[in-house]
């Protein structure tokens, strides 16, 4: 199958016409895009998650160059497994419950060079087999940084009376891919909350998010602080946190902020947890705990 790339490209000074053009466009997708991003170093990536279900089976990733300088990337699947406290640690085998999605998805290119203020989409597709298992499958597209080679010549003249060590930076930024096959449900709830305060630091609300069901949850979480005469301030807030199958908790800290004048001694908190649908958002479970 033909893959198609949009690539925004600097133009010479006899095209400044089209050149403008197309860095008002490489603006308007990196500022006035309401979808959210991934950032690292000077890649930028949009959309930051790719979910394949239902019918659909093809999604492009706009990758940008946001840096000074031109940037390689090699671009590979790699499988990761989530803690409880939601870190990532990368596998090789899949943990029990675990699908990886890499033996059934393909994409292009497998890498990428970019000029400064310059854009390229990378298509990834899902090749759906008769017979696959009813569930969901994840892996995550990775995005590395291939340092440049300086050619012969152009290093910059060594110190020959002792040994020197050059330290090169790589850069890495990886997105989540799930492929959902067959009818699949989830839901979440809170418990376990908890109040930690540590003198010099913010306080930081502790809870645990509960995941049932047969594919993951992923969405934003707000906290509240309501007072003894009712009044409500948004103290906490985190966008998209995810619980991956086949983990069933994710156990979560989050430092509360606030105006001066309120203070964390009588009233209680709302715990919100919806997900990032942002044009018909789930509420997925509200608990409100009392300060004790």
């Amino acid at each position: 199958m033909a893959f198609i790339l949009l690539q925004i490209r600097n133009m010479s000074l006899l095209n400044k016409g089209i050149c403008c053009q197309k860095k008002i466009f490489l603006l308007f997708f990196l500022f006035i895009i309401s979808i959210r991003i991934s950032a690292q170093g000077d890649l930028l990536i949009t959309p930051h998650r790719v979910v394949l279900e239902g019918n659909k089976q093809i999604e492009e990733i706009m990758v940008a160059n946001i840096g000074l300088d031109t940037a390689f990337y090699s671009i590979s699947l790699i499988e990761y497994r989530m803690t409880d406290d939601g870190s990532l640690e990368e596998i090789t085998e899949p943990m029990p419950g675990q699908k990886f999605a890499s033996p059934i998805l393909r994409y292009f290119p497998r890498s990428i060079e970019l000029v400064p203020n310059e854009s390229q989409v990378v298509r990834i597709q899902v090749r759906r087999r008769p017979g696959l298992e009813e569930g969901e499958y994840r892996s995550h597209l990775y995005f590395r940084g291939v340092p440049r080679q300086e050619p012969l010549g152009r290093e910059a003249e060594a110190d020959t009376t002792g040994i020197g060590i050059r330290l090169i930076p790589i850069y890495g930024i990886s997105i989540p891919v799930i492929v959902r096959i067959g009818d699949l449900t989830a839901s979440c709830t809170i418990s376990d909350i908890s109040l930690e305060r540590n003198e010099g630091q913010p306080p930081t609300l502790k809870f645990v998010l509960n995941r049932q069901g047969s594919k993951s949850v992923y969405g934003d979480i707000s906290v509240d602080y309501v007072d003894a005469q009712g009044t409500r301030t948004n103290v906490g807030l985190v966008r998209g946190l995810a619980v991956y199958t086949p983990n069933t908790v994710r156990k979560i800290s989050i430092p509360l902020t606030a105006p001066e004048d309120v203070q964390f001694n009588r009233g209680k908190f709302v715990i919100r947890f919806t997900d990032a649908n942002e044009a018909k958002p789930q509420l997925f479970d509200e608990k409100e705990w009392a300060l004790p």
